[in-house]
């Protein structure tokens, strides 16, 4: 709410700021010179503007001359003319005439007042209409918005109608030009005498162009003189600003700031003796009373902002302070349900629900607090993410077993992908998986990549299933005596070596008769501490095997080709 306080405190200093500003330069003089240089500088100006509003009169006053004629020569041919469709056409023109007469009329009485003489008229009564009431309540402001850009307007007017006219004006001279190049050329003396009769017309429309364009240049030559320099307009601006609408700002700033710190520290002090406030998921009239002062304490901030804008009879700043709210208010309408899901969820009502699970980027989550931002903890990788609740409104949660896994291994655990890497996770996150290998290679996966290889992981306990072959030669006692015997052997091997802690189980089992070999399985279960010595292990095994074989004159067959000759 203070950052929007400040955003539309700037916004006024700059619609208090009106008038075209110009650059000037200014010399390091004593004070003493620099009024009487400003006052000779107002006499002089003054001087000119007095000036140049006599000549724009006289030019008035010619253009007036030359209308009035132009009217009697036209109700002259309307008197003399026979023809209905030519009387209708010089009616149109007399129209024309007589609002252009009206018009230099307006401007002489304009000029020579030097006031807008629509003011002084007589207004209509209008009747009543709330929608206009409505309007009204917001005109103050948009005047203003419009002030701050009135000369600028009225400069671009005037020059995009001295643009037109400068156009139209060689293309009226061109057109006298050819009306006296035909009397001259011509010796038919009917036809002279109809050319003449255009030259007056074609001659005063010459000349009320040649009248419009001196006089929009004089009009703005006279703006030109009235606009101040860079430095003294923002001067000017600054110090009324501070003087009037500044200080309202600042009173209606305290004010805001004031009441919600009341309120802040109110709720704080009555949710301390209401139960369950502090609970680790809070019950429905919890959230419901939480997002009820949320939306109180935005209201009562609107009421005191206007409130104190009309105290101060600051009809301004009282209609940008409407225009906001409705700007706001349609916002509101637009995105209402929006804003009506997200309620839901920080109600603790919607698809997402605190303590719950959740999945995003690929990863579970546990749903830990819903708020404005929502705070969801994977306790594997010991991350806390903050998310928008915006994140949420597309999301579904569901309850959870207390023994469900939240990723499929931790930090400093070996694993073992399907793509044969085995490694130990050193780094974790929902964003990437680092991997040390044996000797210290690193490989980086993506978190979706690392779980689309399925990892297997060795750190709480594994087991290792080493297959081993023996000859036919041993069917006999391949079931019972070599199993016992190999059985034996490995378990002195691991104890000799060590292992015999980290051992869990060891089994020496008869697998399958083969197609060249009796086939025999050795089954170790160890615990996950052995992880990191997953390949040494099943190397050993290996040995001990074939240890064994020679200790007792066990063959070890191998594939043999067998050809039958007929």
């Amino acid at each position: 709410m203070i950052h929007r306080i400040i955003i539309f405190l700037s916004l006024i200093c700059f619609i208090c700021s009106s008038g075209n500003i110009t650059a000037k330069t200014s010399g390091n003089k004593s004070e003493d010179n620099k009024a009487a240089a400003s006052e000779n500088k107002d006499i002089n100006s003054e001087s000119d503007l007095t000036k140049t509003s006599l000549e724009m009169l006289h030019s008035i006053i010619t253009l007036k001359k030359d209308l009035k004629k132009l009217i009697s020569q036209k109700k002259m041919e309307l008197g003399k003319s026979v023809s209905q469709a030519e009387q209708l056409s010089i009616k149109a023109e007399l129209d024309k005439l007589d609002q252009s007469l009206a018009d230099a009329d307006f401007d002489f009485e304009r000029i020579a007042t030097g006031v807008d003489v629509v003011l002084l008229e007589e207004k209509k009564k209008i009747p009543f209409n709330w929608k206009d009431e409505i309007v009204s309540l917001v005109e103050p402001g948009i005047k203003e918005l419009k002030k701050m850009t009135k000369k600028a307007r009225d400069k671009t007017k005037f020059k995009d109608k001295l643009s037109s006219f400068q156009k139209l004006l060689p293309i009226v001279r061109k057109a006298n030009k050819n009306l006296q190049d035909l009397i001259l050329k011509t010796s038919d003396t009917n036809l002279k005498k109809n050319i003449k009769k255009l030259v007056p017309e074609w001659q005063g429309i010459e000349n009320q162009l040649q009248h419009k364009v001196e006089i929009i240049q004089l009009e703005l030559a006279e703006m030109q003189a009235q606009e101040q320099s860079l430095v003294e307009s923002t001067q000017v601006s600054i110090k009324n600003f501070f003087k009037n609408r500044g200080f309202f700002l600042f009173i209606a700033l305290i004010a805001c700031i004031g009441l919600f710190l009341f309120l802040r520290f109110s709720y704080l002090f009555t949710i301390k003796y209401i139960p369950g406030y502090n609970a680790k998921y809070r019950p429905f009239h919890i959230r419901a009373l939480d997002l009820s002062f949320r939306m109180m304490t935005v209201v009562l901030i609107m009421f005191v902002l206007i409130l104190v804008f009309y105290s101060f009879e600051d009809w301004v700043l009282l209609s940008l302070t409407i225009i906001f709210f409705l700007g706001l208010g349609w916002t509101v309408k637009n995105t209402l349900p929006k804003f009506w899901h997200q309620s839901r969820l920080m109600l603790n009502v919607g698809a997402v629900r605190e303590g719950e699970r959740i999945t995003l980027h690929d990863v579970p989550w546990l749903v830990k607090h819903i708020n404005v931002f929502t705070m969801v903890e994977n306790p594997y990788l010991g991350i806390t993410l903050r998310l928008p609740i915006e994140k949420l409104l597309d999301k579904v949660s569901r309850p959870f077993h207390k023994t469900e896994p939240w990723f499929p291994c931790k930090r400093n655990d070996w694993v073992i992908l399907a793509d044969g890497t085995r490694g130990c996770v050193t780094s974790l996150s929902h964003e990437i998986v680092e991997l040390v290998q044996r000797g210290g290679a690193r490989k980086v996966y993506q978190t979706s990549d690392f779980l689309a290889q399925s990892p297997l992981n060795l750190s709480a306990n594994f087991r290792l299933k080493i297959p081993f072959g023996i000859s036919y030669d041993l069917q006999a006692i391949s079931t019972n005596r070599v199993l016992d015997t190999l059985d034996s052997y490995i378990r002195d091997k691991i104890e000799q070596e060590g292992y015999e802690k980290s051992m869990l189980n060891l089994r020496v089992e008869f697998f399958q008769a083969g197609g060249s070999s009796l086939d025999l399985v050795v089954i170790a279960d160890f615990k996950g501490e052995m992880a990191h010595l997953y390949n040494r292990l099943s190397r050993a095994i290996q040995r001990w095997c074939v240890d064994a074989c020679t200790e007792n004159n066990w063959e070890i067959p191998f594939p043999q080709l067998t050809v039958h000759k007929k």
